[in-house]
């Protein structure tokens, strides 16, 4: 089956071709990112991008058919993410992939945007296998999940309140960095000494796998009101201090996990993802507790097609999710621990 895949969720096009024929591969993907659109307003204006979704997704999907030498006759199932994101982000995306299935007479396969980033790992060159343990890392989630199958999630753990890529833009902007604030601030970071910024490390001994970041976030508001204006080395110290205490929290409730889970494999997906402390960390930790660690490529880190064609030509090859096209309906709030085969 060829799966045509389309992610819209936020303020990222993708448009994705996945064959399952022969244990299956990404033929080729395409990606448009609003950043620079949306840089001047400071974070992502919604409405700007709905409608540059609608801009982008059908030359993207004219880019990947050529690409691959295919046509849209060729396409056997249109997967599509429906949800969570921004409603009318979503919204595109879904009306475009059912307007187009029942044009091909096709079915859908629509997805959770975050079984999308779960099963990303997959599409490496050295992909897990099941079970493993999942983190979760991006601007609007922080989790702990045990993946047993494809749509067998168990929730391990989550924020209570600001997710990891959240605090991470929101303490990017405290210091004056532009956006998007994440990758700013950790490329600030590595320019800060080590152990001058001690900042909290949140629920770190809490003894289960929940996080909570809004506390650091307000202490590092704290410490830069006490400076009055940080000068550049004092501005890398505290962006140092931040991410260390983040990437603490984020690598000890996932050996944590591991622990208890009893598994030897953690795959970690989302945006913060491609964090390079939080990779070199882990893969410290990971090393003297002879434990695998999976991530995706730096490209599908952020929101991608690629994850959701691979999601949905899983999805058919387990017999889930296929629907004929027609009706439909997005869901911006979509707990992951909610979805099921």
């Amino acid at each position: 089956m060829l799966i045509l895949g389309i992610e819209s969720s936020c303020d990222e096009t993708g448009v994705a071709l996945y064959d399952t024929a022969g244990g299956g591969r990404l033929l080729t993907h395409a990606l448009h990112s609003q950043i620079a659109m949306h840089r001047e307003y400071g974070g992502v204006v919604p409405e700007l991008a709905s409608r540059d979704h609608i801009r982008r997704t059908v030359p993207l999907l004219r880019t990947v058919l050529d690409a691959a030498g295919r046509t849209l006759r060729d396409i056997d199932a249109v997967a599509y993410t429906q949800g969570p994101g921004l409603a009318g982000a979503l919204l595109v995306g879904a009306a475009f992939a059912e307007g187009l299935a029942a044009a091909l007479d096709v079915p859908t396969i629509p997805l959770h945007h975050l079984e999308g980033h779960l099963l990303s790992p997959l599409l490496s060159r050295r992909p897990p296998t099941f079970p493993f343990i999942a983190l979760l890392v991006s601007g609007g989630h922080s989790q702990l999940m045990r993946v047993n199958g494809v749509g067998r999630y168990q929730l391990l753990g989550e924020t209570l309140d600001d997710a990891a890529g959240e605090a991470f833009d929101k303490t990017a902007k405290l210091l004056g960095l532009p956006y998007p604030g994440g990758p700013a601030l950790a490329a600030l970071a590595e320019r800060g000494r080590p152990d001058v910024c001690q900042f909290p490390r949140p629920m770190l001994n809490s003894g289960d796998l929940d996080f909570s970041f809004s506390g650091l976030k307000t202490a590092v508001l704290t410490h830069v009101r006490a400076i009055g204006t940080p000068d550049e080395q004092q501005r890398a110290d505290i962006a140092r201090g931040f991410q260390d205490a983040i990437v603490n929290v984020l690598v000890k409730k996932s050996m944590r996990a591991l622990r208890h889970g009893g598994l030897k494999q953690l795959v970690v997906a989302g945006g913060v993802g491609a964090n390079r402390e939080l990779r070199r960390r882990l893969d410290e930790r990971a090393g003297k507790a002879h434990v695998a660690v999976f991530y995706p490529e730096f490209e599908f880190c952020t929101d991608n097609g690629a994850m959701i064609a691979l999601a949905g030509a899983l999805r058919c090859q387990a017999g889930l999710s296929l629907k004929p096209a027609g009706a439909f309906a997005v869901r911006p709030r979509w707990p992951l621990n909610e979805l099921t085969g």
